[in-house]
């Protein structure tokens, strides 16, 4: 286990903000490979081990800051500035769009800009009172070492191991294990290979966006047209599931029992059988009806709590049941 952390229509559905449409061919996707997700055939994930005075550890994802989602950006920014977390982990998708750490040189007037400066103000200052890990997604995963320096957030590996409570927790964003959406495991491995990365970032910044806001204009229509009732909200994208035997190969493999993860939307636990369990988180969204938003909370019994995030940060959090382990 590493240490020292202390520091195609299916794929346009998820994640393929960053590539030119030549990249994402269905046909040629579907006749690829898609690699395996199990834990040996990965490097090993980051450990991140609590600190003596940790008592209330807190997990966010799926955020998608944007500036078409005031109320969200409104609800982050406040969460942070009173957050009473010792650790922080955002588990992916802190961004709606992220095409390269250079969008942290546009000038002022530039779309987008004032949020991301008023959120990197906010990291700044919680990262100053508590450590903020950030995981990438799949809508952010080229967030980079110059967007951590600016912001004081610690990047982690997907997976990741926390050791919390006495007990190890297995934290992952969790497109990776979506097995079943093999257009988007395929274009997931392209896009993360450093080859493709440095091609990628190596065109202009407003290429770059203009493709990004291209694809996701693309995303969009094809999510709205292909939603079902299956979904636990309307507005909730269709990525599939985590796949139940991979997520317990991981957590076997990692001595952990419970995974703790983001990316589908769907808020919920499952039981894995065998002592295993995971936790799925919230994604935030003030655009929906009602507004989504929720904090998880690992206390120092290794109790889960889900809170809003005012009562997150409220200096006498309103009581909350624990959610009874599987």
């Amino acid at each position: 286990m590493k240490r020292g952390v202390c520091q195609c229509k299916a794929a346009l559905r998820c994640a393929p903000f960053f590539a030119s449409p030549d990249t994402l061919n269905p046909a040629t996707m579907n006749q690829a490979t898609v690699p395996t997700a199990h834990p040996q055939a990965l490097p090993e994930p980051d450990l991140v081990c609590s600190a003596p005075g940790w008592e209330r550890v807190e997990f966010i994802s799926d955020l998608h800051l944007r500036p078409e989602d005031p109320a969200t950006v409104s609800a982050w920014l406040r969460y942070l500035e009173h957050g009473r977390f010792d650790a922080l982990f955002i588990l992916g998708d802190l961004f709606e769009l992220w095409f390269g750490d250079d969008m942290l040189q546009r000038p002022p007037e530039a779309p987008g800009s004032e949020l991301l400066q008023r959120s990197i103000q906010a990291l700044q200052s919680a990262s100053a009172r508590a450590p903020v890990y950030l995981m990438h997604g799949n809508r952010d995963f080229l967030l980079g070492s110059a967007f951590a320096q600016h912001s004081g957030v610690r990047l982690i590996s997907d997976p990741c191991v926390l050791e919390f409570a006495g007990q190890r927790w297995l934290l992952s964003h969790g497109d990776a294990w979506c097995l079943e959406d093999r257009s988007y495991q395929t274009f997931r491995q392209m896009v993360r290979a450093p080859a493709w990365q440095q091609g990628f970032l190596a065109r202009p910044l407003p290429e770059r966006e203009a493709l990004a806001r291209m694809a996701r204009h693309a995303s969009e229509s094809q999510r709205s047209a292909g939603n079902t009732a299956a979904t636990s909200a309307p507005d909730a994208p269709d990525y599939g599931d985590v796949d139940a035997a991979t997520a317990c190969q991981w957590l076997r493999a990692t001595g952990c029992q419970t995974l703790i993860h983001g990316h589908t939307h769907r808020p919920g636990q499952h039981d894995l059988g065998a002592g295993l369990q995971r936790l799925v988180l919230s994604d935030w969204c003030g655009l929906s009806q009602p507004p989504r938003r929720e904090v998880l909370r690992l206390d120092r019994q290794g109790q889960v709590h889900r809170l809003s995030p005012e009562q997150a940060a409220a200096p006498t959090p309103a009581a909350q049941a624990p959610v009874p382990a599987a």
